[in-house]
């Protein structure tokens, strides 16, 4: 059962990475936000508007990532190197405590690379599918994304 429910936040946690890499990628957004179950979640960006059949079109690509089985890589970095890694930081506010002077950098290969502390499946193909369940305004120029994810 244990097992189980790692698998699952990994393979949720390794989602939200491909949501965040598409969101940023396409609509040049940061996260403002988040929270994880397992094989649910929500990711909040700060996107002013919502463009039409963003939802569709977020989900889609998201599951084109997927689908390429991209390499997701972990390694440790010292801080001055870390950041000078363009957009290494994809949140809305660094996280990462000036103390932190070795930095865990997750790189899903050729989309998302982030300072990040979590655990991960190898490739994006183990995370199954995402579905966007749901966009909800949060504020003026806040949007809320809610995703599942499933077999």
């Amino acid at each position: 059962m244990a097992d189980e429910r790692r698998s699952a936040l990994m393979r949720t946690h390794s989602g939200l990475h491909v949501l965040c890499g598409v969101v940023f990628r396409d609509y040049g957004c940061l996260v403002t936000g988040g929270n994880m179950d397992p094989l649910s979640a929500r990711m909040d960006f700060n996107l002013p508007e919502v463009p039409p059949g963003f939802k569709e079109a977020v989900e889609h690509a998201c599951n084109a990532e997927i689908a390429a089985d991209r390499r997701i890589d972990v390694r440790v970095l010292p801080r001055t190197e870390a950041f000078a890694i363009p957009d290494i930081v994809r949140t809305a506010t660094n996280l990462v405590p000036e103390s932190v002077q070795d930095v865990r950098i997750v790189d899903i290969v050729g989309l998302d690379t982030q300072a990040d502390g979590g655990t991960h499946v190898a490739s994006t193909k183990q995370i199954g599918r995402i579905e966007v369940a749901k966009v909800e305004s949060k504020g003026r120029g806040f949007r809320r994304l809610r995703i599942r994810v499933a077999d």
